[in-house]
């Protein structure tokens, strides 16, 4: 853990472009009540546990809902035009990703079940090699496992994976975030895939924190699988997505067994589909969450990287510079300061806990963040040099202030006078 000082503080701040145009989310009018009994526009720093609506994403679902019908198996016109509308959004999302024209897309609830679903479709004997400073969602779902430490600075990661996959026998899989949850820093993905690729074995990539802030391109970057949740891209209506190459999943028994999932049922024995993305979307699928996704993969896109990564860029080095000047504030960090983050910063303040921190910021300042171990309990302890310890555990805990379409000057502002006055 290190602590931002005021030689890391930038001597200027750049101001806003003109010309970019933000996609809007729904909710930048609310007010919430504080101390006082007043209401005050609410300041919505929390992001990265789950981002607002985009209207975009709105006005798509509203557009498909008078046509919503059951999909793949009816012959009626709105039946028929649900289907299509299924389909166009995997092939948008596949687009979005950059996936290559026979990876598979299995839609999911979130990360969490994407990953687990993997888990499930893994080759009998797979190893998999997973660093500590993981969310939950890639640290936990799998049987075989070893887990690597921390890694001192990016060039590290690389080594203890090279090291660890050199002593493996049998198919192996390198999971590894692509930005963290935690800290926002973006890990070194394209060099991590090269090196699991030189030993033989497949890299899955957690990139839920990484799509609502940078492009990504899975076939660019040689990635096996990626994964990602519609409720931190600006689609939270319960969809996600696993997209990845189709022979595991092909080979494995369905992640769900049940309608859609199977070619032929008789009395003795189940034939399951040959369809990849069938075989492990059985029942009857989240269509809205699946339309959702898509139309803000669209809107993303659409606005162009460039503009949406300068503006991001702009606030977060306005809120580290500001947490800098504010004694007693320590920003958590695993590597260099100047490496390249998304908008995710957390921090802890001497003499409070999180939850404390994070109470007066809400009740008193109407500024939603997050507090606790952000579902990286290893990680968190580890930034924190601290013991073993539960979610309610104020010892290891941190408050997080993330950043996203919706945030403004106002609200970084705001952030650093209350945290100031405290």
């Amino acid at each position: 853990m290190s602590v931002l000082n005021r030689s890391a503080v930038p001597a200027e701040i750049p101001q806003i472009t003109p010309d970019v145009r933000i996609p809007a989310v729904l909710g930048t009018d609310l007010e919430v009540p504080v101390k006082g009994d007043r209401l005050v526009p609410y300041a919505n720093l929390d992001y990265a546990a789950s981002a607002p609506c985009l209207e975009a994403v709105n006005a798509a679902v509203a557009a498909a809902l008078p046509a919503y019908s059951s999909v793949h198996r009816g012959a009626g016109y709105a039946s028929q035009l649900t289907t299509a509308r299924y389909e166009q959004a995997r092939h948008t999302v596949k687009a979005f990703a950059g996936a290559r024209p026979d990876d598979a897309l299995i839609f999911t609830r979130n990360t969490t079940d994407a990953m687990n679903l993997l888990a499930r479709t893994l080759p009998e004997g797979t190893t998999v090699v997973v660093f500590e400073t993981e969310h939950h969602a890639s640290l936990l779902p799998w049987s075989r496992v070893v887990r690597l430490a921390a890694p001192a600075f990016p060039g590290e990661a690389i080594r203890a994976a090279d090291e660890a996959l050199s002593e493996l026998d049998g198919p192996a899989l390198l999971v590894v975030t692509a930005a963290s949850n935690v800290t926002g820093e973006l890990w070194p993905i394209a060099g991590l895939a090269h090196i699991a690729h030189r030993h033989g074995a497949r890299i899955a990539v957690d990139a839920a924190q990484l799509v609502p802030h940078r492009r990504l391109n899975l076939s660019a970057l040689d990635l096996d699988y990626v994964a990602f949740s519609g409720h931190k891209l600006y689609a939270p209506f319960g969809a996600g997505a696993l997209i990845g190459r189709a022979d595991w999943l092909a080979a494995a028994l369905p992640y769900l067994r049940g309608g859609g999932a199977v070619k032929a049922v008789g009395d003795d024995q189940t034939e399951w589909s040959d369809d990849t993305e069938a075989r492990h979307e059985a029942g009857t699928p989240n269509v809205l969450g699946a339309i959702a996704l898509a139309a803000a993969c669209d809107a993303l896109s659409a606005t162009g990287w460039t503009a949406l990564v300068r503006e991001e860029e702009r606030l977060v080095a306005r809120l580290r510079a500001g947490l800098a000047t504010i004694e007693g504030v320590t920003e958590l960090s695993l590597w260099d300061h100047e490496h390249p983050r998304v908008g995710i910063v957390s921090f802890v303040v001497e003499g409070r806990s999180a939850r404390e921190v994070a109470e007066i910021l809400s009740s008193q300042h109407g500024i939603g963040v997050r507090d606790g171990k952000f579902c990286a309990h290893p990680f968190v302890r580890h930034l924190l040099g601290t013991a073993d310890g539960g979610c309610d555990d104020d010892t290891a805990s941190a408050v997080r202030a993330s950043i996203g379409l919706g945030s403004t000057e106002e609200h970084v502002d705001r952030l650093i006078e209350a945290l100031r006055a405290l």
